[in-house]
């Protein structure tokens, strides 16, 4: 078979807009530094057998390096990747695949899924390697026609849930999976940076093909968590126009009760179970105090820690979350606040609007045609 009767595709963009499944035929290392959003991994070969193949290139060249695969990846375990393929096209039977640059691993998953199973797959034209760089090209792009209104105030005030109404937003803290602050990481772990840049290119692509109009973000500092903003769209985010929300005091521990206690401990007990959740639970609240022992000063943390270790206490034995609510307080006033007024006194000249959620919602809507699209 030649390998001009393999299908190749090179229409990247709307194999990003309509989020086409992809079957990444990669090694797993590959695969965990860097994919897509619609991406599954069904190798063709597993990373022993690639470094294996790797070493082989280098010192005895291609054939033997061919030769040497074709041996590691036959019989039974041939069967069964190709199995796995064929799962993965049953399930997406408009799916393609790729291999880094699009060549030998993409064809020969290719000629084995036509020989073995009589399934036609394309491949990407130019691998992962094209559609990455077609992403970083699309996301410097989008960055500079994306007119990004920023949504700032306090921690606790609901920034994240107010954006989660509107079609025109960009959830930054929701592609990086962390809640961009001391409290906000998860159980689960953060995609790696490729993956968040990956998604992040997809997202603003997908806004910007429906709604060339302005964009909503979360006034987010560069990092989230272990994850930065890219610096084409952070750059621009630095000067955009920024629209304050505010909430009086008891709204904003009432949302971070919800956020820090209810979700977070909801998210672990579904991981981990009732018991072992809860537990996990409370050391991600300790430990995440901790970290921020130094910034608090001995006496401070001394004291919020002492509340939160009561909290828990009752809660565990009762079931009651209110006692949560002191730290929380405590925490909002005497840790973020500071931090808070600091930031946005470098900030002041940008504040178009600042108002509550209403207020903020009307400004939207009337200055910049921009409607919510779901509610509460």
């Amino acid at each position: 078979m030649t390998d001009e009767k393999l299908a190749q595709i090179d229409d990247l963009r709307t194999l990003f807009l309509t989020d086409v499944p992809l079957l990444d035929v990669r090694a797993p290392v590959e695969f965990a530094e860097g994919a897509f959003p619609s991406a599954e991994n069904h190798p063709l070969i597993d990373d022993d057998e690639r470094h294996a193949i790797g070493i082989a290139y280098k010192h005895e060249g291609r054939d033997a390096a061919i030769t040497l695969g074709e041996g590691l990846v036959s019989g039974d375990k041939k069967a069964q990747r190709i199995a796995h393929w064929q799962d993965f096209l049953r399930r997406h039977p408009d799916a393609v695949l790729y291999c880094f640059r699009g060549g030998m691993r993409s064809q020969i998953s290719q000629r084995w899924l036509l020989e073995h199973a009589g399934l036609r797959c394309p491949r990407v034209r130019g691998g992962y390697k094209a559609m990455r760089r077609f992403l970083l090209d699309e996301l410097a792009r989008g960055a500079a026609v994306a007119q990004p209104i920023v949504i700032g105030g306090r921690t606790g005030v609901g920034k994240t849930r107010f954006l989660a109404h509107y079609d025109a937003a960009i959830d930054l803290e929701k592609l990086a999976h962390h809640r961009g602050s001391a409290f906000g990481h998860h159980p689960q772990p953060q995609p790696s940076q490729i993956d968040f840049e990956n998604a992040l290119s997809v997202a603003l692509m997908k806004r910007l093909a429906h709604d060339p109009g302005p964009i909503l973000v979360e006034d987010e500092s560069r990092n989230i968590g272990g994850r930065h903003i890219p610096e084409v769209l952070f750059s621009v985010m630095h000067e955009a126009p920024l629209v304050i929300l505010e909430a009086s005091d008891d709204e904003r521990i009432a949302i971070t009760l919800q956020e820090y206690v209810h979700d977070a401990l909801g998210e672990f007990t579904a991981l981990y179970g009732e018991q072992q959740g809860f537990e996990r639970w409370s050391d991600y609240l300790a430990n995440s105090m901790d970290r921020i022992r130094r910034r608090l000063g001995g006496d401070r943390h001394a004291h919020v820690r002492k509340l939160l270790d009561e909290a828990v206490l009752h809660h565990r034995s009762t079931g009651d979350v209110n006692p949560h609510c002191r730290w929380i307080g405590f925490l909002l006033h005497e840790y973020y606040d500071g931090m808070y007024s600091f930031q946005l006194d470098q900030k002041s000249q940008r504040i178009v609007f600042r108002g509550t959620r209403d207020q903020v919602a009307d400004y939207l809507a009337h200055e910049h045609g921009i409607v919510a699209v779901r509610t509460d």
